[in-house]
Protein backbone atom coordinates (compact mmCIF):
# COMPACT_ATOMS: atom_id res chain seq x y z
CA UNK A 1 0.00 0.00 0.00
CA UNK A 2 1.47 3.56 -1.25
CA UNK A 3 1.22 5.84 1.79
CA UNK A 4 2.24 9.07 2.51
CA UNK A 5 2.87 11.31 5.28
CA UNK A 6 3.12 14.76 5.84
CA UNK A 7 4.53 16.47 9.42
CA UNK A 8 6.13 19.78 10.40
CA UNK A 9 3.42 22.23 9.91
CA UNK A 10 2.78 24.67 12.47
CA UNK A 11 2.47 27.85 13.84
CA UNK A 12 5.19 30.38 12.77
CA UNK A 13 5.71 34.05 12.77
CA UNK A 14 6.48 35.83 9.79
CA UNK A 15 9.82 35.50 8.74
CA UNK A 16 11.03 32.12 10.90
CA UNK A 17 11.24 28.68 9.41
CA UNK A 18 9.83 25.19 8.91
CA UNK A 19 10.86 21.55 7.68
CA UNK A 20 8.29 19.77 6.20
CA UNK A 21 8.79 15.98 5.84
CA UNK A 22 6.78 13.44 3.41
CA UNK A 23 7.92 10.18 4.51
CA UNK A 24 6.56 7.60 1.96
CA UNK A 25 6.15 3.86 2.01
CA UNK A 26 5.03 1.26 -0.48
CA UNK A 27 6.75 3.39 -2.82
CA UNK A 28 10.37 4.07 -4.64
CA UNK A 29 12.22 7.47 -4.59
CA UNK A 30 14.01 5.78 -7.39
CA UNK A 31 10.85 5.31 -9.36
CA UNK A 32 8.68 8.35 -8.00
CA UNK A 33 8.30 12.63 -8.49
CA UNK A 34 7.28 13.65 -5.29
CA UNK A 35 5.48 17.32 -5.13
CA UNK A 36 4.75 19.62 -2.57
CA UNK A 37 1.40 21.41 -2.72
CA UNK A 38 -0.09 24.16 -1.00
CA UNK A 39 -3.58 24.64 -0.58
CA UNK A 40 -5.05 28.05 0.98
CA UNK A 41 -8.79 28.04 1.85
CA UNK A 42 -11.29 28.47 -0.72
CA UNK A 43 -8.47 27.44 -3.40
CA UNK A 44 -6.98 24.76 -5.35
CA UNK A 45 -3.77 23.02 -4.57
CA UNK A 46 -1.18 25.45 -6.22
CA UNK A 47 2.31 23.22 -6.82
CA UNK A 48 5.44 24.88 -5.13
CA UNK A 49 8.23 22.55 -6.11
CA UNK A 50 8.65 18.94 -7.39
CA UNK A 51 11.84 16.28 -7.37
CA UNK A 52 11.74 13.78 -9.85
CA UNK A 53 13.00 10.03 -9.46
CA UNK A 54 16.40 10.72 -10.82
CA UNK A 55 16.67 14.27 -8.19
CA UNK A 56 15.56 17.04 -10.85
CA UNK A 57 14.05 19.93 -9.20
CA UNK A 58 11.26 21.79 -11.08
CA UNK A 59 9.82 25.40 -9.38
CA UNK A 60 6.36 25.89 -9.16
CA UNK A 61 4.77 28.99 -8.20
CA UNK A 62 7.28 31.84 -8.33
CA UNK A 63 6.72 33.37 -4.59
CA UNK A 64 8.39 30.94 -2.92
CA UNK A 65 11.74 30.45 -5.50
CA UNK A 66 14.45 31.83 -3.07
CA UNK A 67 12.83 30.44 -0.08
CA UNK A 68 12.18 26.91 0.16
CA UNK A 69 14.57 24.00 -1.10
CA UNK A 70 12.82 20.13 -1.75
CA UNK A 71 15.22 17.49 -0.77
CA UNK A 72 14.93 13.88 -0.38
CA UNK A 73 16.69 10.91 1.53
CA UNK A 74 16.00 8.07 -0.83
CA UNK A 75 17.60 5.72 1.77
CA UNK A 76 14.62 6.88 4.37
CA UNK A 77 12.57 7.13 1.68
CA UNK A 78 11.76 10.52 2.85
CA UNK A 79 11.21 13.94 0.73
CA UNK A 80 11.29 17.60 2.86
CA UNK A 81 10.85 20.74 2.23
CA UNK A 82 12.82 23.65 3.70
CA UNK A 83 10.68 26.84 4.32
CA UNK A 84 12.72 30.20 5.13
CA UNK A 85 11.78 33.42 5.35
CA UNK A 86 8.03 32.39 6.00
CA UNK A 87 5.19 35.32 5.13
CA UNK A 88 1.51 35.08 5.99
CA UNK A 89 0.62 34.25 2.66
CA UNK A 90 2.62 30.89 2.72
CA UNK A 91 -0.14 29.93 5.31
CA UNK A 92 -2.36 26.53 4.49
CA UNK A 93 -2.30 23.25 3.98
CA UNK A 94 0.78 21.82 2.77
CA UNK A 95 0.49 18.28 0.53
CA UNK A 96 3.03 16.13 -0.94
CA UNK A 97 1.70 13.42 -3.50
CA UNK A 98 3.77 10.97 -6.08
CA UNK A 99 3.42 10.51 -9.41
CA UNK A 100 5.85 8.23 -11.62
CA UNK A 101 9.07 9.31 -12.74
CA UNK A 102 8.97 12.74 -13.96
CA UNK A 103 7.06 15.90 -11.99
CA UNK A 104 4.21 17.69 -13.66
CA UNK A 105 2.71 21.05 -13.53
CA UNK A 106 -0.89 19.50 -13.27
CA UNK A 107 -1.96 18.48 -10.10
CA UNK A 108 -4.36 15.87 -11.38
CA UNK A 109 -1.23 13.33 -12.54
CA UNK A 110 0.14 12.51 -9.04
CA UNK A 111 -1.71 9.94 -8.15
CA UNK A 112 -1.19 9.36 -4.63
CA UNK A 113 -1.21 12.01 -1.72
CA UNK A 114 -0.40 12.60 1.84
CA UNK A 115 -3.42 14.02 4.50
CA UNK A 116 -1.51 17.13 4.44
CA UNK A 117 0.19 19.38 7.42
CA UNK A 118 -1.12 22.96 8.57
CA UNK A 119 1.40 25.79 8.11
CA UNK A 120 0.02 28.79 10.01
CA UNK A 121 2.33 32.22 9.46
CA UNK A 122 1.28 34.78 12.08
CA UNK A 123 2.42 36.77 14.75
Amino acid sequence: QRQLVESGGGLVQPGGSLRLSCATSGLSLDLNAIGWFRQAPGKEPEGIVCISSSGRITDGVDSVKGRFTISRDTAENTVYLQMNSLRPEDAGVYFCAARLWSCSTSNNEYQFWGQGTQVTVSS
